[in-house]
């Protein structure tokens, strides 16, 4: 598809198409704006600031955030890391993906459902956003993580490294292996932003792409001892929701954060410069306690799925403004799409263009739900695979093993506007509705090809 597609876009005339108007792309003649995209790992909804923390330390994060436009209601295309990358590079739910574990995943042969076959890498006939900016003459740089080849290791060209995915330049990156390791900067946050800020002042006058994936803060847990302690002498440190290690490791992401946006003004940049900030998925449940939500990573709760979502360009998004419309992560590409006025088949892509919320013009999208499939047992989670959808105010969760097997409840039904903690299940008391959302559910399945589970 990869080839077909692109030939296309070139055109800018194929069947279709759709490009962001010409005055969100700076107009006609005018260079594009850039894209920076910072993605941590494993950072949940409560470990930044401008969502209400006082123990952790995000002052570059809740800048962003603030001279920007906040998602309230954000959300991780899926629970666990790889399918959630994915999803944001192509626009493609992991479900039509078909990937949707973790890269390479386990299998579980002692339960009783079998999980399907999953992608062990980015397929290269899938378009990449760093491919589609390629055809409106931007350089893209990947600086730390990208676990979308079949193995953690990164050779220079390889296929589905991110050479062979439209990447320009490259700084491959993996999160240390042993907790106990005292090294500096062990997760490579700095190196991360130092590669990024040199990338950034490199590009003169070319537009770029600068995806920033950071390792923070995903385990192992390890960081200077001097900030973990001065972490451990602040008030909360003894509270549930608040880690010392992940405190000091937040705090020297931010600042790598914050050198990004310092470049940006020292360039003169930040006017035709798109920042976003966000994560993979939520934080691990048995490290630091989601508040106000329920779960972790690994599972369908609002704590294995809400993240934040920050989304900032100076003269074009009004400042200071909230959003509380439910977007998932790969609402990023036809956003980006259009916002750089780069032609794509929106047919192609699963993803809705937040451009009318951000530029003020509307406070919701016109779809009428989003969508989650998580056919995999995890050893982080709470080991029941299931596949969700949120509409309006209410999210059902099917449980599979409940509904295939008998095994537990077939559904639950939660307002996750009036109980974010996930704390009565409605499924009972509205049998209409969740009959109707599980249909809605099993019909979209259906729809993206999704691949089910079986009964061993």
């Amino acid at each position: 598809m990869r080839a077909t597609v692109i030939a296309l876009l070139l055109g800018l005339t194929a069947m279709g198409a759709k490009a962001g108007p010409a005055e969100a792309a700076g107009g006609s003649g005018q260079r594009p704006p850039n894209i920076i995209l910072i993605l941590a790992d494993d950072l949940g909804w409560n470990q930044v600031g401008y969502h209400g923390s006082s123990f952790y330390t995000t002052p570059a994060i809740d800048r962003l955030a603030r001279e920007g436009m906040q998602f309230r209601h954000a959300y991780s295309a899926a629970p666990i890391c790889s399918p959630t990358r994915a999803a944001i590079l192509t626009g493609r739910a992991p479900a039509r993906l078909q990937l949707t574990d973790y890269i390479p995943g386990r299998l579980w042969p002692d339960k009783p459902l079998a999980s399907p076959g999953t992608q062990r890498g980015l397929p290269l006939e899938e378009t990449t956003l760093a491919e589609m900016l390629r055809t409106r003459g931007y350089r893209s740089g990947l600086f730390g993580k990208w676990h979308l080849a079949h193995t953690y290791a990164y050779a220079p060209g390889r296929p589905l490294d991110p050479e062979s995915q439209g990447f320009d330049e490259v700084y491959h990156t993996n999160k240390p292996d042993d907790e106990k390791l005292r090294i500096p900067d062990a997760h490579n946050a700095d190196a991360i932003s130092d590669r990024a800020v040199a990338f950034i002042r490199r590009q003169g006058s070319q537009p770029f792409f600068c995806y920033v994936a950071h390792n923070v803060v995903h385990r192992p847990l390890t960081e200077d001892l001097d900030a973990v302690e001065r972490y451990r002498r602040k008030p909360g440190a003894d509270r549930p929701e608040n880690s010392v290690v992940m405190g000091a490791m937040i705090e020297r992401m931010d600042r790598g954060i914050g050198r990004i946006l310092d470049v940006l003004r020292e360039l003169d940049l930040e006017g035709n410069t798109i920042v976003i900030f966000t994560s993979d998925n939520g934080n691990i449940a048995a490290d630091q306690d989601q508040t106000p939500f329920r779960g972790g990573k690994a599972t369908l709760w609002e704590g294995g799925l809400r993240v934040p979502l920050a989304i900032r360009w100076p003269g074009r998004i009004a400042p200071g403004r909230v959003s509380h419309e439910p977007v998932i992560s790969h609402d990023l590409f036809p956003t980006l799409m259009e916002l750089t006025g780069t032609a794509y088949e929106a047919r192609l892509q699963d993803g809705a263009s937040l451009r009318s919320i951000l530029a003020g013009e509307a406070d919701t999208l016109p779809r009428e739900a989003i969508f989650w499939h998580y056919p995999h047992y995890h050893h982080l989670g709470d080991l029941r695979p299931g596949a969700a959808v949120r509409m309006g105010r209410y999210k059902l969760i099917e449980w599979f093993e409940g509904s295939r097997l008998g095994i537990g409840p077939a559904a639950s039904l939660f307002d996750v506007v009036a109980d974010p903690g996930e704390t009565r299940d409605l499924a009972s008391a509205m049998p209409e509705r969740t009959a109707d959302l599980l249909a809605r559910l099993r019909a979209w399945r259906a729809r993206v090809g999704a691949v089910e589970m079986r009964v061993r």
